[in-house]
């Protein structure tokens, strides 16, 4: 008789995410969903609440990898005008290895190239391998930007108020405000290496999408308007800075977004609207505040470690570009 194969040599097997139920892929987000926890105190139960929800509507694109049927990993994406994002991709921690993600990658870029109207894949998985200068699936086309997962604890931060070196005045955010910080972040990332991890970055039209999904849904966690400021010039009126804050977690907040014009940049803007919302997340209970930031965006980095930020977790963007 033949030896019966160790399931942990049988070749994984894919499937098709809308051949699945929710219970199947219940025993891996609810790995998911503590591992999110324990690694950044982040609650992800919306977000895998919201998995559960598509994959129960056989309407989630991706797939699952499954180990004698058991799902092991997935990884999903969605498609928005000519661009797709890679919105998750996790391995059980017993069968995480870098061809397994890799796997699971090729599968999804496979599949996403075969709509012709779609040019770019951007990703940003905080659970994934890092490893700088990974070589990637379909490698020819594919960019890669470090990323920061920095943590203030909001007990010992500088929470002192900034030195403002430009005639400003800032307000709490209100809804009317979109169009005027859509323009802002434009002109803010204008050239700059954010706007080549997120296209959305680029245009007017796509910084209005990327403000209405930190507001509409929970990838940044759940928007907390009292934490959220915009500055505007004080001879203009024009809105010239931003900061955004989000709960991800009972007593933990996140800055979903910061930035200000060129205009305003180095003159302590961006230190007071942070400020300002630091102090507004600890009047609302939080002991601790995160962000991301690209590590080669030495500015911004410097300004957070000033203020007592501190990087616990590295991870990458990925983006992938070709011609239509």
């Amino acid at each position: 008789m033949a030896a019966r194969l160790n399931p942990a040599q049988t070749p994984p097997e894919l499937v098709d995410l809308r051949r699945l139920s929710a219970c199947d892929l219940d025993p891996l987000l609810e790995e998911e969903i503590a591992e999110w926890s324990r690694e950044m105190d982040w609650d992800f139960g919306k977000s895998a609440s919201l998995v559960r929800r598509f994959v129960d509507l056989h309407a989630l694109s991706g797939s699952a990898m499954l180990d004698d049927g058991e799902a092991v990993a997935y990884i999903y994406y969605v498609l928005e005008d000519s661009k797709a994002l890679v919105g998750d991709l996790y391995v059980r921690q017993g069968r995480r290895e870098r061809g397994h993600e890799d796997l699971l990658l090729t599968a999804a870029l496979g599949a996403i190239r075969e709509h012709p109207q779609i040019n770019r894949v951007e990703s940003q998985l905080l659970l994934l391998d890092f490893t700088p200068g990974r070589t990637l699936p379909f490698a020819s086309d594919a960019a890669q930007y470090d990323r920061n997962f920095m943590r203030a604890e909001l007990d010992t931060a500088d929470l002192c108020e900034a030195s403002v070196r430009a005639p400003i005045f800032i307000e709490r955010w209100s809804d009317h405000y979109h169009e005027g910080a859509a323009q802002a972040i434009a002109e803010a990332y204008s050239g700059h290496v954010d706007s080549r991890v997120n296209d959305q970055y680029r245009s007017a039209a796509g910084a209005r999408r990327f403000l209405f999904n930190i507001v509409q849904f929970p990838g940044c966690g759940t928007f907390f308007q009292p934490a959220s400021y915009a500055a505007f010039d004080a001879v203009s009126g024009r809105l010239c800075g931003i900061s955004l804050a989000s709960m991800v977690a009972p007593g933990c907040g996140h800055i979903t977004q910061i930035c200000v014009s060129a205009a305003v940049r180095g003159k302590g803007v961006g230190h007071e609207l942070l400020r300002r919302s630091l102090v507004s997340l600890k009047e609302a209970g939080c002991h601790a505040v995160s962000l991301t930031v690209t590590s080669m965006n030495a500015d911004a980095v410097a300004l957070y470690e000033k203020v007592g930020f501190r990087t616990i977790r590295k991870f990458s963007a990925y983006a992938w570009e070709w011609p239509t």
